[in-house]
């Protein structure tokens, strides 16, 4: 104070210039004003060394101090500790908290210290690490913002957003995956402290993620590093971010809803946080995030996302309800036949959506064999639909005396299976090109064996169909008891051969083994 106010008397102020320049009390301006060098020499040595009100307290202060291994402690605690033995005190705290750095000074007092010795952390390279951490912020009217906040440590590109309530670990991913898309990719390394969203617990640097957290870093290719909380040499970055956000955005304005909050906070990083010079690089970030996205890894499609319009595909799924995916096919149910579908490919899983309600429809683990043909007996069973409307169903596809009679049957045979034998019914012959005559010859074939069941009489069907397409003499039919009256097919003929023939067949063959 001392050599301000005969600076400001060397350039020509007068006293009361002074004081209005430095806000002064015009008592402390005129004591100073007169004073040479060596008149306040001798005043700060009397001021130094006049009698200290705590000096009879000396003795209990350090004594105080030495039971508590002279750590720093709280002024107000000491002085309650003298007030409570002495009474009233001949002082403030304030003045207590002089003596006692006055104590200090003298060499009387030593604290334990602990010092933290900083340097400068050497300059990343670009692409190699971004910094993510918390928030929260509690305005004078509004909610309560809960903030996530990142940047990249080459560029000190910044990314912030806000939501109204307490981060949950899907909500941790889904920001990352925001923010790396608004980053322009990802980086090699992400650094984070121990949040117990994405960290379970550390042992001696053994590392326990949470379980979707585990599942997200493995799908993204991603190395981490876990510091521990409010550690600056590792993470002083994001720690200063947040602080700048709180301090610069947030302390200024007022947001009815994190909606708000986060448009605005778009604005203000373009403006602000990105756009003006950075004073670590001495550049502006905004310039600098051009180069360093050249070095950003590409987002794989996350499982995470698999809501997201983004990245899906559309796929038209055949007449038995199948849709094809990377040279394999996989099972819808069948009401999706002919039908347009969504899909959504991440980490060697297919999702299926809904074309028009979003639902999903089917998720499968992608096939590493081309043509494998990937199907679930859930998605053949058609839950949706009752037995009693599959039954109906069934019963009216053929109108034909023998099929309505084979799927009586069929129905009192396989009463614990009639979904199943249902959709057996609706794949093999729901079917335009199914031949009505062969048809009817295989059901009275399976009614005739009491071999009831859909599967057998598709074979037996399958069975006329090859027949039909070869030569009658290659053509071993199956006989059927002759019937007669209204209604009733012909007899199938059965190739009649000689004994001879297979003699000399029986021979031929014999002969070949010898």
């Amino acid at each position: 104070m001392y050599e301000k106010i005969q600076r400001l008397k060397r350039q020509g102020y007068s006293k009361a210039e002074i004081t209005s320049e430095l806000e002064l009390d015009p008592k402390t301006t005129a004591k100073y004003y007169t004073m040479d060098q060596a008149d306040f020499e001798a005043y700060r040595r009397g001021h130094l060394f006049r009698e200290k009100v705590f000096a009879d307290y000396e003795k209990d202060i350090l004594k105080v101090y030495r039971m508590n291994e002279f750590q720093n402690l709280n002024m107000s605690a000491v002085y309650d500790y003298l007030e409570e033995k002495y009474g009233t005190l001949p002082g403030s705290e304030q003045t207590l908290r002089n003596y006692i750095g006055y104590l200090i000074q003298t060499d009387r007092l030593r604290l334990k210290e602990h010092l933290r010795v900083y340097h400068k952390v050497p300059e990343l390279p670009f692409g190699q690490q971004m910094q993510l951490d918390f928030g929260q912020y509690r305005q004078k009217r509004g909610p309560k913002l809960y903030l996530v906040a990142a940047v990249l440590s080459a560029s000190r590109y910044k990314y912030v957003a806000f939501q109204d309530h307490p981060f949950s670990t899907t909500d941790v991913i889904s920001q990352l995956l925001d923010c790396c898309e608004y980053f322009g990719g990802l980086p090699q390394e992400l650094v984070i402290d121990q949040d117990h969203l994405m960290v379970v617990s550390e042992n001696a640097g053994d590392i326990l993620y949470t379980e979707k957290f585990t599942y997200f870093i493995q799908e993204q290719h991603l190395r981490m590093y876990v510091c521990r909380k409010a550690d600056p040499e590792t993470k002083g970055k994001i720690e200063n971010l947040i602080k700048y956000v709180k301090r610069n955005f947030l302390a200024v304005r007022t947001f009815t809803s994190a909606h708000e909050a986060n448009e605005r906070a778009l604005v203000w990083l373009k403006r602000r946080a990105n756009g003006k010079i950075s004073q670590a690089t001495t550049q502006i970030p905004a310039l600098l995030i051009e180069e360093e996205r050249t070095h950003l890894r590409s987002v794989s499609p996350s499982i995470f996302r698999k809501h997201s319009l983004r990245d899906r595909e559309e796929r038209v799924a055949s007449e038995k309800g199948y849709i094809s995916v990377a040279a394999s096919s996989y099972q819808l149910p069948l009401k999706y036949r002919n039908k347009t579908v969504e899909i959504y490919i991440a980490d060697q899983k297919l999702f299926v959506f809904d074309r028009y309600t979003g639902g999903q429809i089917a998720e499968y683990g992608l096939s590493l064999i081309p043509g494998r043909v990937v199907s679930t007996r859930a998605h053949r069973r058609e839950r949706d639909t009752s037995v009693s409307e599959l039954k109906t169903f069934v019963s009216r596809m053929f109108a034909s005396k023998q099929w309505t009679r084979f799927v009586t049957q069929n129905f009192k045979a396989f009463p614990r299976y009639v979904r199943d034998q249902c959709l057996e019914a609706k794949r093999y012959f729901l079917t335009p090109d199914i031949d009505r005559a062969l048809l009817e010859e295989a059901l009275t074939y399976c009614l005739e064996n009491e071999t009831l069941s859909f599967s057998n009489l598709h074979d037996t069907y399958t069975h006329w169909v090859r027949g039909r397409r070869r030569s009658p003499e290659r053509v071993l039919e199956l006989p059927l008891r002759e019937r007669t009256g209204p209604g009733v097919p012909a007899p199938v003929r059965v190739t009649q051969r000689s004994v001879s023939v297979y003699e000399a067949l029986i021979r031929t063959h014999q002969g070949g083994d010898r």
